[in-house]
């Protein structure tokens, strides 16, 4: 598909991207920008050919494609980068997940002659580093190319070839819809999982007795997600917007259930119980997740 290719920052994300793109034979050569002396020696381990260079200088003059897998805070330093040193028509894209202020800095910042369409694969884990990464980790997953006005189809034709070879399912969206919907199904989940630890690790204290030993399921299953990169998370609470009215409607529909069990109304309560099992059926239904007991787990 393409002669050369640049990742930059390698880790579970870009890793995957890496091991991807090497065993679909999808680029001549491959560069990887990565700055981890730690994440370096372990990316070294995935293929010991992999060239890796310290600097965005002229060493990608003649890239094809540029992934960009770093923390969305080091977007704008690398856009300077690129401008100055990428050919012309070379297509960038990236795998943050929020889209309006990517959408706002490229466009104010980067040069006309590149193209830069936003990618964002709807897969991860709680873990981080080269060493989580995995060939297959977006097989089956929904990958979502960001569509803006006037932007090339065959370049959106090629990088949807690209998700799709390494095993998504793509899908197009503008990036208002993208923010809006990430905000409900993943920021905000994320958000709710630091609260509850953070309101757990208060409640140790005031009652100054070991509480997680006695972790149940729930806390335990939001601790994973409570484990996930803070630099990352806290690039997507700042960055996504709509993360407020998620958290009001959160607060709203909280604040409901609290006054329903404070007047012991069976019936209300009983109602959003059924109701919320429903989604779970939804989300077997779409093959989403496995219906087995405790995720599956053995």
């Amino acid at each position: 598909m393409f002669n050369k290719v640049l990742i930059i920052g390698c880790g579970l994300l870009g890793s995957s991207v890496l091991r991807g793109i090497y065993s679909k034979n999808l680029s001549k050569t491959i560069l990887v920008y990565e700055k981890s002396k730690k994440n370096i020696s372990k990316i070294k381990k995935i293929k010991p050919n992999i060239k890796i260079i310290k600097k965005l200088d002229n060493h990608i003059g003649d890239v094809d494609l540029v992934i960009i897998c770093t923390h969305m805070s080091e977007y704008k330093k690398i856009i300077h980068k690129l401008n100055k040193n990428l050919k012309s028509k070379c297509l960038i894209t990236d795998v943050g997940s929020t889209k309006i202020n990517v959408i706002k800095l490229k466009n104010k910042f980067l040069s006309k002659r590149l193209y830069w369409i936003s990618s964002h694969p709807i897969a991860g884990s709680e873990v981080s580093g080269p060493e989580h990464g995995s060939k297959n980790l977006f097989l089956n997953k929904w990958c979502v190319i960001i569509k803006e006005k006037r932007k090339v189809s065959k370049k959106i034709d090629l990088l949807k070839k690209f998700w799709k070879k390494l095993g998504s399912k793509v899908i197009l969206m503008d990036a208002n819809n993208h923010d809006k919907i990430f905000s409900i199904t993943s920021h905000l989940p994320h958000l709710i999982a630091y609260n509850l630890i953070k309101t757990a690790q208060d409640s140790q204290k005031i009652q100054r007795k070991n509480l997680v030993k006695f972790s149940a399921g729930g806390l335990r299953d939001f601790s994973r997600i409570a484990a996930s990169n803070e630099i990352m998370w806290r690039d997507i609470f700042f960055s996504n917007n709509s993360i407020i009215q998620a958290i009001n409607l959160f607060t709203r529909n909280l604040n409901s259930f609290k006054k329903n069990i404070q007047s012991k109304n069976n019936k209300k309560l009983l109602s959003k119980l059924v109701n919320s099992k429903k989604v779970r059926k939804q989300i077997v239904l779409l093959k989403q997740d496995v219906a087995k007991p405790d995720f599956g787990r053995e």
